[in-house]
């Protein structure tokens, strides 16, 4: 059960912070100025939707580890958690203002911080 664990948290992670990087690397630079913009907000409207169920997938099974491993004493588990809270709240905004780009950069960089944690977490 653990290994599942595992295996999900980290594809969930893999899609949100892989997703952002192919955003920002790809499709970002390819489709701006592309027509009425439509093509680029379906597309982040797409993966914002991906992103809410992946966060969904990390909180369950973040969870379910931190209540296997014992771990929910640690502070880099709770720096985690508050950063991740943070994350929810600044998806859910950029997905209402779409035009607020700093909250992309905002949202990478705590993503990598997130990874970081749990990283540390894991050793």
């Amino acid at each position: 059960m653990n290994n599942a664990l595992l295996w999900l948290h980290l594809v969930a992670m893999a899609f949100f912070v892989g997703g952002q990087l192919m955003l920002a690397v790809t499709i970002v630079p390819v489709l701006k100025g592309v027509g009425d913009g439509e093509p680029m907000r379906a597309v982040a409207r797409r993966f914002g939707y991906g992103t809410l169920v992946a966060l969904g997938v990390l909180l369950v099974t973040g969870a379910g580890m931190a209540s296997r491993l014992h771990l929910w004493k640690a502070p880099e588990l709770h720096a985690k958690m508050g950063l991740f809270a943070l994350l929810g709240v600044l998806i859910v905004v950029h997905m209402r203002k779409p035009k607020l780009h700093a909250l992309n950069a905002a949202t990478f960089l705590i993503s990598l911080v997130v990874v970081w944690l749990g990283v540390a977490l894991a050793n």
